[in-house]
């Protein structure tokens, strides 16, 4: 990962709170040929014991399924909105465009999950995207017979992350003339570069002269 100390967060709660409103995540792992194997689903972040685990779960008797019970080395990618931004934007001479982005790295080992525990899982990851608490979408409302044939097609997985790498690059290397403009520039692009503008707007306090 990039790793520029002036694109990093200042405090480790900005992280998980990064996390958490970026849930859909990509796990990568490696199969016994080590050759690559990644997945996307959505992951709940719980905190226990001082330590930080995600919680999912994905299909049964897939590639990555296969490969995570051989390897339970994996790394969870958490992304954010990424936009370009060109140098002509800036208030100095000299300097390339380049791309504003925010990622984290989260490396683990994986271990899968009991049946009942896969049940609770569903329940929780259901409650905490739903949101509302009598939607018939919610686990409690869904038939025995439902959850049990469904259940069977998948497993529920748990990382415990070991370590945490970050990158929050939002053009804090630049000047604060370069750095706003920048901002009015990408205020004018589609949606993912209007999301980039209103990140770089709450680090705009850091940035100096």
């Amino acid at each position: 990962m990039y790793n520029v100390p002036y694109f990093k967060a200042s405090e480790d709660a900005e992280v998980l709170a990064f996390m958490k409103a970026h849930p859909f995540v990509t796990i990568c792992g490696m199969d016994k040929n080590n050759l690559p194997v990644a997945t996307h689903v959505p992951v709940l972040i719980v905190e226990r014991d001082g330590k930080c685990f995600l919680q999912a779960h994905i299909m049964r008797k897939q590639d990555h399924h296969v490969a995570f019970e051989n390897n339970p080395n994996v790394l969870v990618i958490f992304q954010g909105a990424n936009a370009y931004v060109s140098s002509s934007w800036y208030d100095q001479d000299q300097r390339g465009s380049t791309w504003n982005y925010q990622a984290v790295h989260a490396k683990g080992m994986l271990k899968f999950l009991s049946d009942t525990e896969l049940f609770e899982l569903l329940s929780n990851l259901t409650a905490h995207f739903e949101k509302d608490p009598e939607s018939p979408s919610q686990v409690k409302n869904l038939t025995d017979d439902y959850m049990q044939s469904n259940m069977k097609a998948i497993v529920a997985l748990e990382i415990e992350v070991m370590e945490l790498q970050h990158v929050f690059k939002m053009s804090q290397n630049r000047n604060k003339k370069s750095y706003h403009n920048i901002i009015e520039e990408l205020e004018k692009g589609d949606l993912a570069a209007i999301i980039v503008a209103e990140e770089m707007k709450k680090k705009s306090p850091q940035i100096n002269d």
